[in-house]
């Protein structure tokens, strides 16, 4: 089911069951909102690991500062992580591949 299936699910369920339909709506967006909380607590705690482990996973401190300043308290910083760690292993192929 694709994401926006299940949007339109929940709208459905909205019209059709009224208050059991806004607390489906509420209870969906609150679990986003944790989740989105629980995301940026982990990489808060990413900062606090040393740079060699950092380079493990395919990050720098950089990145993980930038994650946290483009993102809202209650955004989810790690899709800046993910796509940081991507660019950063799609440079290293390249150098690899250069040298």
């Amino acid at each position: 089911m694709s994401t926006t299936e299940c949007g339109t699910e929940l709208d459905l369920v909205h019209e059709r069951r009224g208050p059991e339909g806004r607390l489906a709506i509420v209870m969906q967006r609150t679990k986003s909102v944790w989740r989105a909380f629980r995301n940026r607590l982990a990489a808060n705690s990413l900062y606090d690991l040393d740079d060699s482990q950092l380079n493990d996973i395919g990050i720098t401190r950089h990145d993980v500062v930038i994650a946290l300043d483009r993102s809202g308290l209650l955004d989810d910083p790690s899709r800046l992580l993910a796509g940081a760690a991507r660019q950063n292993s799609r440079s290293r192929f390249m150098a690899m591949a250069r040298g």
